[in-house]
């Protein structure tokens, strides 16, 4: 069982392993016995996979379980107003203590819910996708919004996070795609020999879950040291959103869940990558290919579809696009970017895939 300390304003640990989830009724035992209640917000989908291997370390202290709906629908207006009215019809209160059970949208979803009923209750992430390796550390909770991806939240920390790895076992392909992708953006921002282990990996099925567990705790550490410098993204924090000013674009264009945040993240860091004129672009491009990254799809997107959602991207401002760019492996930066020089690199990048596929 790996640990890492996550060194906020609010302290708390990452457990990574088999059968962390033993972990809350032993390491968190106080703080559980403590609640006056425990909900249990779960993905539909992994609740029927997993839930009940979840309620049996959890039978002591009689866990209420509401479940949200699967993936990015979870993180809807009414998910939200939904979980606070199963909160209020349950009596809970300040003390009870809630439970976020899936992948980073339940994640996203339940925190926000934990940092606003009662003004703030306790939470633990108990992450159960590759995906959430990164979601689920650092205090970011939110909903979508119609206009926008993540618009609507705050910055909550859990009280811990166990993440099973048990549970890898079930994921589909695309969620294994879907997590990698947040996995080589850590790399891509912070250790080139790291980066060339990744880039190296052809087939996402052929890696041991200790193999796994190890490019996830190196991917944490990563992120809990730029949370710790910067836990409200003032800053350094900034980084982590590599790639995300157009996957957030693509998957509101699209509608949030028809691809994964992580398909849609590979397509934004290879367009950041092209924006930066990075020499890794091409090597990028074929360990996507290679592992079945849609990138077909930036094909079929107009530009001008995309611009709007960019425009109301939080690291832009009503005059600039700013995008996370990258020089060398290691030293991100953001940069202020005209419009008509990021349509010129989203075309240029079109042509590139275009030549590969």
């Amino acid at each position: 069982m790996r640990e890492l300390r996550v060194e906020t304003g609010h302290p708390y640990s990452v457990h990574i392993g088999p059968h962390a989830i033993g972990l809350l009724a032993e390491r968190y035992q106080v703080l559980l016995a403590q609640a006056d209640q425990m909900v249990v917000i779960a993905d539909s989908r992994v609740a029927e996979l997993h839930l009940d291997k979840l309620l049996a370390e959890l039978e002591e202290f009689h866990p209420k379980v509401f479940q949200v709906p699967a993936g990015e629908k979870a993180k809807s207006a009414e998910s939200f107003m939904d979980c606070h009215s199963f909160l209020l019809s349950e009596n809970c209160s300040r003390n009870t203590v809630i439970l976020a059970f899936g992948g980073g949208a339940v994640g996203d979803l339940a925190g926000f819910v934990a940092s606003t009923f009662m003004r703030g209750v306790a939470f633990i992430q108990v992450p159960t996708t590759i995906l959430a390796h990164d979601s689920a550390v650092g205090g970011k909770t939110a909903i979508n919004h119609p206009l926008g991806k993540n618009m609507i939240g705050t910055f909550y920390q859990p009280q811990a996070v166990i993440y099973d790895s048990s549970f890898f076992g079930t994921l589909p392909d695309k969620e294994v795609r879907s997590g990698m992708a947040e996995v080589i953006k850590h790399a891509f921002i912070s250790n080139e020999r790291w980066l060339d282990e990744l880039l190296a990996i052809n087939d996402f099925g052929a890696m041991s879950e200790t193999e796994l567990s190890i490019h996830l705790e190196k991917g944490i550490a990563v992120k809990a040291a730029i949370v710790e410098e910067d836990e409200f993204e003032g800053g350094v924090r900034k980084f982590l959103n590599f790639g995300h000013t157009l996957a957030h674009a693509i998957e509101a264009h699209l509608g949030y869940g028809k691809l994964t945040h992580g398909e849609a993240v590979v397509l934004g860091m290879a367009y950041a990558l092209e924006l930066s004129d990075n020499a890794r672009l091409i090597d990028f491009l074929k360990w996507a290919k290679a592992n079945d990254y849609p990138l077909e799809l930036l094909l079929d997107m107009p530009f001008e579809a995309l611009l709007p959602y960019m425009k109301k991207d939080k690291k832009s401002t009503a005059s600039a696009l700013n995008f996370v760019l990258l020089g060398a492996v290691g030293q991100p930066y953001v940069e202020k970017v005209e419009e008509q020089q990021a349509q010129v690199a989203f075309r240029q990048l079109g042509i590139t895939i275009k030549e590969m596929i």
